[in-house]
């Protein structure tokens, strides 16, 4: 695994920071109302991109990739082309590097800026590729015999969610009213969801677009990076609606992303194996190499009092399916794939109770309430609850992460009255 590289930014030379010369993730920015750039996040500071291609000193392309906030443009030119932009980001920015002067008139404090989504979405799958989780929500509701279905060992299981209601961390989240099971199992009723929850996932950013299907190894070539994401989801309006198409309102209220987007590149040192098959894989979805990663994360719960509980921790490395087979699946019908569709990991729970990657999970259906530091204890959200996810790849005294993922419950509001 690769050591710390070192920049002539003195923050980022820190084993604490997250953003060292290492990550350079992919972010947009503004400052004090003015239109947002791109920027790269280095140390405690942001690397104004879209000024730095202005000036002639990060152009690679015969046209600009960065008038727009987005870096889209970016992520559909060809992998070459990402590797070129990366190699002449971190020559700009190493220790020594001969564009330390102009460089330096590009960079703003992290401090003093507001983060704004990185890339446009264009669609968002959302899938349930985690074993531990699957095992566990297939226990609560149909038994221990009959806790995975017939085909989870087989396909990455999935459904379609709603780009339209992606939103960046700091994005407050309202409580969702929808239909709702009445207790006594006669008709509806319908109101606010009284069993909101989170899930803890990883989400994989498509950058080269596919218009067929494409095989494990191209599938992994066609993503960009990769963002903390937080499913937030009303396990009442799911129960009454998800038979028999499954999740639909339940899901659609907000789904949260981290304000970086980690490459795939920085990610590269922290491979690791998916897990021991059960069942062997058919020859499209097999594994061609190493496709997780070995990524840390960790779920927090903040209360209006502002007393933060770590709530559950996880590691990306248990998950069932990789994001490359996600994909690959994705397309075997034939589905094109755009730049800037966004593939959600699934929740991410480990073996123990303090891994697991959902309140469902930790409270166990609300059977079994779990305690805050506070004294005070939870089932699911409640208003004013502000859920943060962490992640990091941890190097040789460096680290790699992502940003918090950060999301307050605001109340319901009725517009329909």
């Amino acid at each position: 695994m690769n050591d710390l590289k070192l920049s002539w930014i003195a923050s980022a030379n820190s084993a604490e920071t997250l953003f060292p010369l290492n990550n350079l993730p992919y972010g947009v920015f503004s400052t004090n109302g003015k239109r947002p750039h791109c920027g790269v996040a280095i140390g405690n500071f942001i690397l104004d991109v879209t000024l730095a291609e202005e000036s002639g000193l990060l152009t690679i392309c015969s046209e600009p990739l960065f008038k727009a906030a987005s870096w889209n443009k970016l992520m559909s030119q060809s992998p070459n082309v990402w590797t070129t932009f990366r190699t002449r980001l971190m020559e700009i920015l190493a220790e020594d590097s001969s564009d330390q002067a102009r460089a330096e008139a590009f960079l703003i404090s992290s401090a003093d800026v507001q983060l704004h989504m990185p890339f446009t979405v264009s669609e968002y799958t959302d899938f349930y590729a985690g074993r531990h989780h699957a095992l566990n929500v297939g226990m609560m509701f149909r038994g221990p015999e009959n806790a995975l279905p017939p085909n989870w060992l087989h396909i990455p299981i999935g459904y379609n969610g709603r780009a339209s209601s992606i939103v960046v961390s700091g994005t407050n989240i309202r409580r969702p009213w929808s239909q709702l099971k009445s207790p006594d199992d006669t008709d509806p009723r319908f109101g606010p969801s009284a069993r909101f929850d989170i899930e803890l996932e990883i989400g994989a950013v498509v950058g080269v677009p596919s218009n067929g299907p494409i095989t494990v190894s191209q599938a992994d070539d066609n993503i960009f990076g990769y963002v903390l994401l937080n499913d937030w989801s009303a396990r009442d309006i799911q129960a009454w609606e998800y038979q028999p198409l499954g999740p639909f309102q339940s899901k659609a209220t907000a789904t949260s992303i981290s304000p970086w987007i980690v490459t795939k590149a920085a990610l590269d040192p922290f491979r690791c194996e998916t897990p021991e098959r059960e069942k062997e894989l058919l020859p499209h979805l097999r594994d061609c190499g190493p496709m997780l990663y070995d990524i840390n994360l960790s779920v927090s719960l903040i209360p209006d009092n502002g007393l933060e509980t770590e709530i559950a921790h996880t590691n990306y490395n248990v998950m069932y399916y990789s994001a490359a087979q996600q994909l690959a699946h994705h397309t075997t019908s034939g589905c094109p794939m755009r730049t800037g569709d966004l593939l959600g990991s699934g929740t991410i729970s480990g073996p123990r109770k303090d891994n697991r990657g959902s309140l469902l999970e930790l409270s166990w259906g609300g059977k079994e309430p779990f305690e805050l530091i506070d004294g005070s204890s939870r089932s699911f959200l409640e208003d004013g609850d502000t859920i943060v996810l962490k992640g990091s790849a941890n190097g040789h005294g460096y680290k790699v992460g992502f940003g918090d993922c950060v999301g307050k419950i605001i109340e319901a509001v009725n517009d329909l009255e």
